[in-house]
C-alpha cells in the first residue's frame, strides 16, 4: 500500500500528516484501502527499494494518524 504522494522518508509523511495535509493511500492492483481503521504504508514507491514503512490510522478514506 503506498500514500498518493512519494514521501522519501517516514518522517517526511509524519510531518505531511501532522500539519494537515490531506493524504490519502492506494494499492496498485490489490484493491481499496479501508475508510477508516488501521493500514500499513510502505515507501517510497516502487521500483525504489523501501525503505520505510508505517502503521496509519484512517478516518474518512483519510490518513490521521502515522504510527
Amino acid at each position: 500500500m503506498y500514500t498518493q504522494y512519494n514521501f522519501k522518508s517516514k518522517k517526511d509523511f509524519r510531518e505531511a500528516v501532522k500539519v494537515g495535509k490531506l493524504v490519502r493511500l492506494y494499492a496498485p492492483g490489490l484493491g481499496q484501502p479501508k475508510e477508516n481503521g488501521i493500514e500499513f504504508v510502505e515507501g517510497p514507491h516502487y521500483p525504489q527499494p523501501h525503505t520505510w514503512y508505517a502503521e496509519v490510522l484512517m478516518k474518512d478514506s483519510v490518513v490521521v494518524k502515522v504510527k
